[in-house]
Formats: structure tokens, C-alpha cells, sequence
């Protein structure tokens, strides 16, 4: 089975949905996440006006996939090319499988990929044999590259020793689609429908809008908002500010196995709900695009080397209207002169985030300690965000014997 491979939910029972987000372009959504903590991975998937269809960031090939797969391929054509735009496991787990069941597609991969601790073949890391390296760019390429419809550029960072950061910004100029992985993302109050298309993947949104460890919440929009609210939260920041973290006994000995929404009621965070509001809004800002924080880390060691200025300045050039991540919410109606928005820490020398500063204060701490032996120095300094006064003089962590505590803002 595909989870095997990377143990995280929803394990071996995958949904999938599929909505079409722009003219000839279809996101098939399904869901990944660890306690609850779920949000959607997305495929993309292209009508290409010279027959067939191209694949961006495949998801898993269960058969519910494959059959919905199946009439876009009837109506339009084989499936004739699929790409790997990204190194990260999440995404590469899935590539493979999807590879070998379209075996006389054309199969691209980012080039830099990689495994830790030894370094590893592709063909190791569960890439069929027949994989081929992505060109860095489309400038150059013959014009009947991808049926002449397509341009692309692949960012590439390193941001530590070891590893690499690649995203490919793959722009459909008939559909003025613009496909990304993970380098830009937005993010609303409404729960994406992956989110809400099964009755166990609500759970995960009553799960986390409980305010007590054994509450049951009512199924309502108000409350699927709050547990997505905190879901994001979460996803973005781990120990967010408007929270205090046990991760003692304490939360453990509250446990009931037969809780009817998992995990035992398990519940080792305690939300401050003005707080909590707060935070979400300077998050999100209405959908606003913005980064994952802990991207924004790698990315900022892309800065000095000019590689991000000129991956953005080359995805500026082209005339798209609506941008497909792989995660979160999709489609992002965003055209070029807004793009740049998100990078703007690196045109103006700093790393600014417009999120909480209590929000982003426990990554600031991993960045000089943990994380300090996957990531190279940067000039741009530690994140920074807005003081929300989210939190109080609390410490962040407690339960945690020999750990500094981070304390709130």
C-alpha cells in the first residue's frame, strides 16, 4: 500500500475529489496530515490543445483517481506527460505509483532529488526507471516543447548542507493557468471540500474546534471554521501563538479510548479564542497570498545568489489569471503584478513576515537551534512578524522538563 511508504493520514483510505478550476484545467484534491491536522495535496491536471493531457504533481493513483481520471481521458486524450515539480516526500511518495500506471507518458522530475541520511538513486527513492530530468528551463527548448503550450522555470535553492528546495512555476498560456507546488499558497475561513467531502474528514474539523478534551461540537459551518482555523494555525506554525502546549501526562491522562472522535480526545493545546481570531486574520487576510513560514526560511537562503529574484522576475513575464498551488486553497485568482507580493522579503533586504510575531516565535528558536543543522546562514535575519499581543506571560510549552519555554507575546 501507498501509505506505507509515508505513515501519515489519511493512510490507506484516500479520497479523492476532482473540480475544475480554470478553462481546460482540473485539481483532483486529496487529503494529508498527522493528528488531525489535515490539509488538501493537489494534482493538476491540463487539457492540452494539441491532444492529450499533462499531469502536474501527481497524487496517489487509487482507483477512485484513476476513474475519475478516466473521462478526461476519453474526452481528451491519453495522459502524455507528468511532472514532478518538487523534491519533497510528500510529493515524490506519490510520483512513482502514478508513473507506472500511465507507463507511455512522458515522466519529468525535478533534478535535485535526493534522500537522507546516504544519497540514493532514483530508482531507490521509488521513480520509475524511465524518469527524466526536467529541464531548469523551457527558454531555449524546441518549440513544440510540451506541444508548444507550456513555458516553465524550476526555482532551486539549497538551503542547507544536503538537501535542496525545487518548485516548478509551469504556466498554460492557452488556460492563463499558472501551476505551483509549494513556493505560494492562500488560505480562507471556509474549509477547502476535500475537507468536508466525508464524513470522517469532518471529524478532523469537529475534532480541533473543541475547546475541551472530551467536548462533542456540533456539526456546524461556525464550527467546521473554528476547527479549520485551527487547523491552519497549526500547519503553519505548530505551537501557534494564541495556544499553551502540554505536552506532558496531563493531557495523556485525560484520554478515553472510546471518545467518537478519535484520538482518544487527546488534546494537549489550549486555545485562546480572541487570540486565536486574531492570528488567523493577519494568516490569511482574506486570501491574500502569501508563504508558508518554514518556506520562507529555505527561500531566504536563495536571496544572496539571486536565484529567487530571478525565478520571480521570469514568472512575472507571463500573462496568467489564476494560479493552482498544491495545498490549500486553489484556485488563487492572481495575475503578475501581484506575484512578486509574497517575495518581497528579499527585494527589501529583510524577513518580514506579515503574521504574528507570537505566531512565528517558536520557528525563530528552531531556526538557531534544530533546524540550525539542515539551514545555511542567512543575511536577512530571523523572521519577524507583527506584535498581535496574542498571548500573555504564560509559557508556551509546559509539561517540559529541561526545555526553556518559549513564553507567549
Amino acid at each position: 500500500p501507498l501509505w506505507l511508504a509515508l505513515p501519515v493520514a489519511p493512510y490507506s483510505r484516500r479520497k479523492t475529489i476532482r473540480r475544475e478550476v480554470g478553462p481546460g484545467v482540473w485539481a483532483f484534491d486529496q487529503l494529508i496530515g498527522i493528528y488531525y491536522v489535515h490539509v488538501p495535496i493537489r494534482m493538476t491536471v491540463v487539457k492540452m490543445e494539441s491532444g492529450g493531457l499533462l499531469v502536474y504533481a501527481p497524487v496517489a493513483p487509487t482507483k477512485e483517481c484513476l476513474s475519475l481520471l478516466q473521462p478526461l481521458i476519453d474526452a481528451h486524450g491519453p495522459v502524455k506527460t507528468i511532472i514532478l515539480p518538487s523534491v519533497a516526500v510528500e510529493h515524490k511518495v506519490n510520483a512513482g505509483p502514478f508513473a507506472r500506471a500511465f507507463p507511455a507518458a512522458d515522466f519529468y522530475a525535478v533534478d535535485q532529488q535526493y534522500s537522507f541520511p546516504l544519497p540514493l538513486p532514483a530508482v531507490f527513492l521509488g521513480l520509475p526507471s524511465w524518469t527524466k530530468p526536467l529541464p531548469r528551463s523551457s527558454e531555449g527548448l524546441d518549440a513544440t516543447w510540451l506541444g508548444g503550450e507550456f513555458e516553465h522555470t524550476v526555482l532551486t535553492v539549497k538551503p542547507g548542507p544536503g538537501s535542496y528546495f525545487q518548485d516548478v512555476a509551469l504556466y498554460h498560456r492557452p488556460s492563463k493557468t499558472l501551476l505551483l507546488c509549494d513556493a505560494v499558497l492562500s488560505v480562507t475561513e471556509e474549509p477547502p471540500p476535500i475537507l468536508t467531502s466525508d464524513p470522517e474528514y469532518v471529524r478532523a474539523l469537529l475534532f480541533h474546534a473543541r475547546d475541551d478534551p472530551l467536548e462533542l461540537v456540533a456539526d456546524t459551518a461556525a464550527n467546521r471554521r473554528k476547527g479549520w482555523r485551527r487547523i491552519v494555525l497549526l500547519f503553519n506554525f505548530f505551537i501557534p501563538g494564541a495556544t499553551q502546549a502540554d505536552i506532558g501526562l496531563k493531557p495523556l491522562l485525560a484520554l478515553d479510548p472510546t471518545f467518537e472522535l478519535g484520538w482518544g480526545g487527546w488534546q494537549p493545546f489550549t486555545w485562546r479564542a480572541a487570540s486565536e481570531e486574531a492570528s488567523f486574520a493577519r494568516y490569511s487576510a482574506n486570501g491574500r497570498p502569501t508563504l508558508l513560514p518554514i518556506i520562507q526560511i529555505i527561500l531566504n537562503r536563495g536571496v544572496a545568489d539571486g536565484s529567487l529574484r530571478r525565478w520571480v522576475s521570469t514568472v512575472q513575464r507571463w500573462d496568467f489569471e489564476r494560479v493552482v498551488p498544491a495545498h490549500l486553497d486553489a484556485p488563487i485568482a492572481l495575475g503578475p503584478a501581484q506575484f512578486a507580493e509574497p517575495f518581497d522579503f528579499a527585494r527589501d533586504g529583510g524577513n518580514e513576515v506579515r503574521f504574528c510575531d507570537e505566531d512565528v516565535a517558536l520557528l525563530r528558536e528552531a531556526e538557531k537551534g534544530p533546524l540550525s543543522f539542515s539551514v545555511g546562514t542567512t543575511a536577512l535575519g530571523p523572521l519577524t512578524g507583527a506584535e498581535c499581543a496574542l498571548g500573555n506571560s504564560n509559557p508556551r510549552i509546559v509539561s517540559a522538563p529541561g526545555w526553556t519555554p518559549l513564553t507567549g507575546g
